[in-house]
C-alpha cells in the first residue's frame, strides 16, 4: 500500500530547521552572555573543564564549546592539566582601554551634573608633586567669583582638594607636606587666613580619614570654604579628587556635612568610570568626624541669605 506521508521538500526542512530572525537574536544573546559567564568565572584563577561547567550550571559539552571559542579568539588560554585562564586578548584590550581613559574626559559629566546640584563651583585636581594641580573647574550660579584657574598649582595642606588627595598617606608624609608649605612662607602661604597648629591639622585630617572627605574651613582663602573627596583608579589608589567650594555664606557646617554625601558620590561614579569596583581598600566613608574635627575651630561662617555680597577669589 503505498505511503499517503508527505515528505517535505529540501528548501522547506532547511527552512524549518532554521530559527527564525527573532529566534536566531535570542540564541545569539544567550550565547554571549554565557561566554562573558565563562571569562568572569576564569578571571578568578585557573579552573578545569569540569569545574568550570559545574560554576556555571552548563554541560561539559557546552562549556567546551564556549571556552574554546573564547581559547581560539585568545580571550582565553588553556594549559593541560591546568585548565583554562585568562588570555592574552584580555591584556591588550586591558592596555587599550587605561590608555583612552582620559580622567578629564570621564570626570567631565559628573563634574557638570554636581555644580548644577549645588550650584556652586567644581574642582577636579590631581597631585603634582608637592603642589595640587588644577585640570578642571565648573563655575557655580551664585553670585561670588571663585578665581581658580586650571592649570595652576596650590598648596595641598590648606585646600580641599589637597588634603582630599592625601588621605591615604601615613601621618609621616602629611607632617611633610605641612613642614614644607610652612617653612616656604610667603611663597606658599599669604592667601592662607585661618593658619592652625599641626596638632590640630593633623587632628582635623585624622577626620577626614575616617569620614572619606575633606574640608577647607577658610584655610587658604578668607570667606571660602570646601568640601573635598579623593577619586580612586582600577587599583583603589587616589589619582584625582574633586571639590565643591563657596563662599563661607553658603558654607554653614550643616551644609557642608550634608554636601559631603554628593561629593562623595560624584567621586564614587568617577572612580568607577576609571574602573575602580570598590573591592581594593579604601578609607570608609559616611561617618561624621569630619565635621566633628572642624567644629568649634572654623571662622564664623557668614548668614545664609542669599544676599548679592561677592568674595574675593578662592582657590580649592
Amino acid at each position: 500500500m503505498r505511503s499517503t506521508r508527505t515528505i517535505p521538500r529540501p528548501e522547506q526542512a532547511s527552512a524549518a530547521a532554521e530559527p527564525r530572525g527573532e529566534d536566531r537574536t535570542r540564541l545569539g544573546s544567550q550565547t554571549l552572555l554565557r561566554g562573558l559567564d565563562v571569562i568572569d568565572v576564569v578571571a578568578a584563577g585557573p579552573i578545569k573543564l569540569g569545574d568550570l561547567a559545574a560554576r556555571l550550571g552548563l554541560t561539559r559539552s557546552t562549556t567546551h564549546r564556549l571556552a574554546s571559542a573564547l581559547t581560539d579568539r585568545r580571550y582565553l588560554s588553556f594549559v593541560p592539566h591546568s585548565g583554562y585562564s585568562l588570555g592574552p586578548k584580555l591584556l591588550e584590550l586591558g592596555f587599550r582601554v587605561r590608555d583612552e581613559l582620559d580622567l578629564p574626559r570621564v570626570a567631565a559629566p559628573h563634574l557638570e551634573r554636581l555644580a548644577l546640584l549645588t550650584e556652586d563651583t567644581v574642582h577636579l585636581g590631581v597631585l603634582d608633586r608637592s603642589r595640587v594641580l588644577y585640570l578642571d573647574k565648573v563655575p557655580g550660579k551664585r553670585r561670588i567669583n571663585i578665581s581658580s584657574r586650571i592649570g595652576e598649582l596650590q598648596p595641598v595642606t590648606s585646600t580641599g582638594l589637597g588634603k582630599a588627595l592625601i588621605l591615604d598617606l601615613d601621618e609621616d608624609a602629611w607632617l611633610e607636606f605641612f613642614r614644607a608649605e610652612r617653612s616656604e612662607g610667603g611663597r606658599a602661604g599669604p592667601r592662607r587666613r585661618a593658619e592652625i597648629s599641626q596638632q590640630e591639622w593633623l587632628a582635623r585630617m585624622r577626620g577626614y580619614v575616617q569620614a572619606g572627605y575633606a574640608f577647607d574651613l577658610e584655610e587658604n582663602e578668607d570667606q571660602i570654604r570646601c568640601i573635598a573627596a579623593p577619586i580612586r583608579d582600577v587599583a583603589g589608589r587616589t589619582i584625582a579628587a574633586i571639590s565643591v567650594s563657596s563662599a563661607a555664606q553658603y558654607m554653614s557646617d550643616h551644609r557642608m556635612q550634608a554636601l559631603s554625601k554628593d561629593v562623595m558620590a560624584a567621586a564614587h561614579r568617577i572612580s568607577e568610570g576609571l574602573g575602580w569596583t570598590g573591592r581594593h581598600p579604601a578609607p570608609p566613608a559616611g561617618s561624621d568626624a569630619a565635621a566633628a574635627g572642624a567644629r568649634g575651630t572654623s571662622a564664623a561662617a557668614a548668614p545664609k541669605s542669599r544676599g548679592r555680597r561677592r568674595s574675593g577669589g578662592g582657590r580649592r
